[in-house]
């Protein structure tokens, strides 16, 4: 938001989330009448440093080399960052969820909610706010739990049905996550995006791995299987779901057509269907939107009587 200045109504997060940021170039005069500051002084009220006058190609190109690595953003000299950076805990032993889950549970916009279609619970592991949005807009009643809560806590909601949300860092760190997922799959109709769908992978016995360069960006082809349509998704992960390790009754549904990998799945019996990208992003603007109409597709199927998963 840097050059339109920061708006409110737009954030996606209680708070900022990044512990840094980094940039080539920074406006002094963002240019929108809905404009509420700077980045710098929206940067400053939350104690997140920023820098800029950076050559962020020089870093992307080292990245794009060398694979994901540790950073610092730091006024000591070379030498004491490097120590710095020795001494801090490697991002693949950090369980990040943890910090930034929701505390408690929370209703999302109840206005007009008086007699929703739906009840969705959306476990955060580190949500955007568009998901709930995107779910109000389809008639849903929407409620955001901890990631700590227990299956049985979700269930005595009688929810009609549930999204695994994205977040950050391995789901392999994420046991608490797995063994809950695994306990409400088959119960109810499941959403998992991102980080949600690998922890889905996971709790079905697939196994993850670390990419060596992450997906970042707006601009990643993926293949919706069943129907043959390609994609340009928005992705923000580090982490990916091992395809020769699926079971049997999973299936991929969604493939990315620059590396490969499995950017979906869904169930041959279960009402399950997952994405490893961000179909609340907008990179089209609305392209992938269409997996939330799936996903209450499943929801109302279920409330029908009709079983599993309705796609060829």
């Amino acid at each position: 938001q840097g050059n339109y200045g920061i708006h409110q109504g737009f954030d996606e997060s209680r708070r900022i989330q990044a512990a840094g940021f980094v940039v080539r170039e920074q406006s002094d005069t963002p240019s929108s009448a809905g404009s509420r500051g700077t980045l710098h002084e929206f940067l400053a009220s939350q104690g997140v440093p920023g820098i800029y006058d950076v050559d962020t190609r020089a870093i992307t190109r080292r990245l794009r080399n060398r694979g994901v690595m540790m950073g610092v953003i730091t006024l000591d000299s070379p030498q004491e960052a490097l120590a710095r950076l020795r001494d801090l805990p490697r991002y693949d032993d950090v369980d990040f969820v943890r910090t930034v889950t929701t505390d408690k549970p929370y209703h999302w916009d109840t206005e007009g909610a008086d007699r929703p279609k739906h009840r969705i619970l959306v476990d955060d592991y580190g949500l955007k706010y568009n998901i709930l949005r995107l779910l109000r807009q389809r008639d849903c009643e929407v409620i955001a739990v901890p990631a700590s809560a227990s299956a049985e806590d979700v269930l005595s909601q009688k929810p009609d049905g549930i999204v695994l949300s994205p977040g950050p860092g391995d789901p392999a760190l994420l046991d608490y996550a797995v063994a809950n997922a695994g306990k409400l799959i088959g119960r109810v109709p499941i959403l998992g995006i991102c980080l949600g769908h690998q922890i889905v992978g996971r709790a079905l016995g697939a196994k993850t791995f670390k990419l060596k360069f992450g997906h970042r960006g707006a601009n990643h082809p993926v293949k919706d299987m069943a129907t043959g349509r390609v994609y340009i998704t928005a992705q923000n992960h580090g982490y990916a779901v091992d395809g020769d390790t699926l079971p049997s009754g999973l299936r991929v549904s969604h493939l990315n057509l620059n590396d490969g990998t499995v950017e979906g799945m869904s169930h041959r019996e279960h009402p399950l269907i997952t994405i490893q990208y961000h179909s609340e992003a907008s990179p089209g603007p609305k392209d992938n939107e269409y997996l939330f109409d799936r996903f209450i597709g499943l929801v109302e199927a279920a409330k029908l009587g009709q079983g599993g998963l309705k796609i060829s």
